[in-house]
């Protein structure tokens, strides 16, 4: 131990050389180039996962409203939230064009939501007995 200390002190300890110092740059520059694509893909599906689950966890709340009311006519995310589900994760789709999706339309016997996560990640649903789709309903 008194050795090591002893060649610190007096400066004979040498460090890395350029060589190795490159090669180490080189080996996390290759690492980077794999896993940055990986995390991108990563993601890009956890957002289109999430916005589909978005619409489906509305569902509930939607007809429980038309249970109670017997229409669609009228209901609002808001409204949603309120009386049937604090934790909906739909927004008003009449604030901006492009914010976190809501309800597009509404008639008495049908519905049109839809949820957006991160970008280019837009999903719809056409209810009561339609499917998540990337189409845009009416």
């Amino acid at each position: 131990m008194a050795d090591l200390i002893r060649k610190r002190l007096t400066g004979k300890e040498e460090g890395f050389t350029l060589i190795e110092l490159l090669v180490v740059i080189v080996i996390l520059g290759i690492l980077m180039a794999i896993a940055v694509p990986s995390y991108l893909g990563f993601q890009a599906r956890a957002q289109k996962a999430a916005a589909q689950a978005n619409i489906r966890a509305a569902l509930p709340s939607i007809e429980a409203y038309y249970g109670d009311n017997g229409t669609y006519v009228g209901m609002t995310v808001a409204n949603l939230q309120a009386s049937y589900d604090a934790g909906l994760r739909l927004s008003n789709a009449t604030t901006a064009p492009f914010n976190a999706g809501g309800i597009i339309s509404v008639s008495a016997t049908s519905f049109c939501i839809t949820d957006i996560v991160g970008t280019g990640n837009q999903y719809y649903l056409a209810g009561p007995a339609a499917s998540v789709t990337t189409t845009a309903c009416t």
